[in-house]
C-alpha cells in the first residue's frame, strides 16, 4: 500500500520562471517542397526538422530569390492590345488597281465596328523590344484576319498575299528622350480601345490560370504598362510635309527621325496620302512589381491595404479596404531579369506572447500585392528563418561551506 503515499522527501523542483533566450535557425530552399503536390513554389508547405518549442517570436532573417519573373504573363491579364481599325485605306481612292490592296480593303471594311486584339509573348522587355514585339504582334493580328477572309472569298490571292509580307501597316517606335510610345499606321485611322471589356474579364484562350484576386486601378492590362489611361486613344493625321518626327536623332539608321511614312505601293500618282498617329500619354513602365508578399500561415503580423477600386464601397465611405495580418514579410524586388537577388533583415517579425508551445509544420505562400501568385517557375529560392526560442531552466541554488582552515588563510 506503499505505493499510495503521497508524502515525499523529494518535492518537485521548482519552476524558477528563468529561461535562457536561444536563436535556432531554419533554412528552406523551394525545392525541398513536395513537387508532385505542390508543383508551383510559390504555394507549398514543410515539415521542420524538428519541434521548435516555446517559440517567443519568428523573423526572416534572409533570403535569395532569382529574378526570372515575367512582368507580362497571361496570369496577369497584361499580354494582349485591343485595337480597331475605323477608317481602312481604299486605293480606289487614290487611283490604284492593285488586287492585294483591294482585298485588303474589303476585308477591312468587312471588319468595321470590331476589334482586333494582339497578344504579346510572355516574358520581360526592354522599350525597343516592346516597341519591335508590339509592331509585329499588331499587323500579325491583322494578317491572320485577311488571309481567312482570302481564303473565304478568293483563295487565289493568297500565296500572293503571304509572298507579300502580309499586312505591315503598323508601326510603333519608343522615342528614347521622352520615354514613350508612339503607335502609327502608313494607311489607315485606328484608335487603342482601352475601355475595352478584355481588361475586366479574361477572355484570351486557356486563360482559366487568370487569378488575380484584388481589382487594380492602376495596372490593369497591357495600355498601363505602356503608359495608356482607361480612355480610347485615338489618331492624328499628318501629310506629305508634316509626318511625325524625332528630332533627337535616328530611329532606325538613316531616317533622319521620321518613323513614320507612308508606304511606297499605297502611294500611286498621289504622294499626298495620309498618316495616322498617336502617342501614349504617359512614360512606358516595364519593371513591373516593386515588392512581394510572403504569408506564412499563423505567422502574418502585416496588415496590409488593398488596391483601390471603383465601387460602391469605395464611393461611399471614407474608410479603407485593408487585410488584418495579411502577410508575414515584404520582399523589395531590386534586380531585373536574368539576375539573382540576396538580401536579409526584413524587418517584421512575428512575436508570440506567451511563446508558442510547438512549431512542426510552415505552410508558406508568395504573392504580389493584388494577390496574384508569383511564379519562379524551375527556378528555384531559398530563405532562412530566426526562430527565438525560450528554454525554461532549473532554479539551481549553491550554499557554499568554507572550511574554517582555509578561511583563517
Amino acid at each position: 500500500m506503499s505505493r499510495f503515499n503521497v508524502s515525499t522527501n523529494h518535492p518537485i523542483i521548482p519552476n524558477a520562471n528563468e529561461y535562457m533566450y536561444e536563436r535556432q535557425y531554419v533554412s528552406i530552399h523551394s525545392e525541398d517542397r513536395n513537387v508532385l503536390r505542390f508543383p508551383s513554389s510559390a504555394e507549398f508547405e514543410v515539415e521542420l526538422p524538428q519541434d521548435y518549442c516555446n517559440v517567443q517570436a519568428v523573423r526572416l532573417e534572409s533570403w535569395t530569390f532569382p529574378a526570372n519573373y515575367n512582368t507580362f504573363s497571361l496570369a496577369q491579364n497584361n499580354i494582349a492590345i485591343v485595337f480597331e481599325i475605323n477608317n481602312p485605306y481604299n486605293p480606289s481612292d487614290w487611283m490604284i488597281d492593285d488586287p492585294i490592296l483591294a482585298i485588303i480593303a474589303d476585308a477591312l471594311f468587312a471588319y468595321k465596328g470590331q476589334q482586333f486584339i494582339a497578344v504579346i509573348e510572355e516574358g520581360f522587355y526592354n522599350p525597343f523590344q516592346m516597341a519591335t514585339e508590339l509592331t509585329n504582334r499588331m499587323n500579325n493580328a491583322v494578317s491572320v484576319y485577311i488571309s481567312s477572309y482570302i481564303t473565304e472569298t478568293n483563295p487565289s490571292l493568297l500565296t500572293q498575299f503571304n509572298l507579300a509580307g502580309g499586312y505591315d501597316q503598323f508601326v510603333v517606335a519608343y522615342n528614347e528622350v521622352g520615354q514613350k510610345l508612339w503607335f502609327g499606321n502608313k494607311s489607315s485611322d485606328f484608335f487603342i480601345a482601352n475601355n475595352s471589356i478584355i481588361y475586366l474579364n479574361s477572355v484570351l484562350k486557356d486563360a482559366i490560370c487568370f487569378r488575380q484576386q484584388y481589382p487594380d486601378f492602376t495596372n490593369w492590362g497591357l495600355p498601363s504598362y505602356l503608359g495608356f489611361t482607361r480612355c480610347v486613344a485615338t489618331t492624328t493625321t499628318a501629310s506629305n510635309g508634316s509626318y511625325p518626327r524625332f528630332f533627337y536623332g535616328d530611329v532606325n539608321p538613316g531616317d533622319n527621325g521620321f518613323w513614320l511614312l507612308p508606304d511606297a505601293k499605297y502611294l500611286g500618282n498621289n504622294a499626298a496620302i495620309p498618316v495616322y498617329y498617336l502617342q501614349a500619354p504617359n512614360k512606358i513602365n516595364l519593371m513591373g512589381n516593386a515588392y512581394f508578399y510572403l504569408e506564412i500561415d499563423g505567422m502574418n503580423s502585416i496588415d496590409e491595404l488593398i488596391p483601390f477600386a471603383v465601387n460602391n464601397f469605395t464611393i461611399s465611405t471614407n474608410e479603407t479596404s485593408s487585410v488584418v495580418k495579411s502577410a508575414f514579410a515584404k520582399i523589395a524586388v531590386t534586380t531585373t531579369p536574368i539576375a539573382q537577388w540576396f538580401d536579409n533583415n526584413a524587418g517584421p517579425s512575428k512575436v508570440y506572447n506567451p511563446p508558442a508551445e510547438r512549431i512542426r509544420r510552415l505552410k508558406l505562400k508568395l504573392r504580389y500585392h493584388d494577390g496574384i501568385l508569383v511564379e519562379f517557375g524551375k527556378f528555384d529560392f531559398s530563405i532562412m528563418l530566426e526562430f527565438i526560442l525560450f528554454r525554461p531552466q532549473q532554479r539551481r541554488d549553491y550554499k557554499m561551506f568554507v572550511p574554517e582552515s582555509i578561511g583563517n588563510n
